[in-house]
């Protein structure tokens, strides 16, 4: 069984020896989960350093860790940026909780025409939550890449950000129910390697027309997902895991 991980942003490479963690990761670790001496935990730093650490004693304020190693992990690969409409009812971040697990690089929140959720006024509390959302997330699936979470961004803005993806080889699919393209066969023979994906998801009413036509004069690409209608909350982790799979089994070679 792999072993709990904590973040702590502070990690170096040169920790080494015995390490302090305090703080509410600390505290978490020592009070809630109750570590004690000889069990091994993880620290990260959410930019792929990861410690193996084995503790050495607790406290009501943080843990003292030996350090057993530090590594440096890749990037999981391929890149992949979810473009995430806001949605009611909490399943915009359902999305960026499965997403997170399934190994996203970067969050999107996009205000889009048809969102009856808003973060007008509110916009950091919006994506600080969205934030403590990736970070719980990130622990639970004992990753040590966290993913960024983005400013929300408008249609207007979203479009001028899809047509700079492109410009760099990423390959940017608008998830849509009504396009003719399945995902994967999008994905099968796309006749270049593409340095990343993109994925947009619309809201509970979806993507407008004005919309997809904007995406797409952008460079996007509109992709049905399934022969079934997904909820907010699926859509994007479905398109994840797809591109994923793909990319374990070679579908773009």
């Amino acid at each position: 069984m792999t072993a709990p991980v904590y973040i702590d942003p502070a990690l170096s490479d040169r920790a080494h020896g015995t390490y302090r963690l305090e703080g509410d990761e600390g505290f978490h670790a020592a009070t809630v989960r109750r570590a004690r001496p000889g069990e091994r935990i993880d620290v990260v730093n959410g930019k792929g350093l990861r410690a193996r650490c084995e503790v050495h004693d607790a406290d009501k304020r943080g843990i003292d860790l030996l350090v057993l190693s530090v590594e440096q992990e890749a990037e999981t690969e391929p890149k992949i940026v979810l473009v995430q409409a806001l949605a009611k009812g909490g399943r915009d971040e359902q999305a960026v909780e499965t997403a997170t697990e399934y190994g996203v690089s970067t969050i999107v929140p996009w205000q889009s025409d048809r969102a009856i959720a808003s973060w007008r006024g509110k916009e950091r509390k919006g994506r600080a939550r969205w934030e403590a959302t990736a970070w719980a997330a990130t622990k639970q699936s004992r990753r040590s890449w966290l993913p960024q979470v983005d400013d929300v961004v408008g249609t207007t803005q979203l479009v001028e950000e899809v047509a700079r993806m492109t410009r760099h080889h990423y390959r940017v699919f608008v998830c849509h129910e009504e396009a003719q393209l399945r995902l994967i066969d999008a994905l099968v023979g796309e006749g270049y390697e593409a340095r990343g994906y993109g994925v947009v998801v619309g809201p509970e009413g979806g993507i407008s027309p004005r919309e997809v036509t904007a995406l797409c004069a952008a460079g996007g690409e509109p992709v049905l997902l399934s022969e079934y209608v997904l909820r907010s909350a699926s859509a994007g982790p479905y398109a994840i895991a797809t591109i994923n799979a793909g990319n374990i089994l070679g579908t773009n070679d």
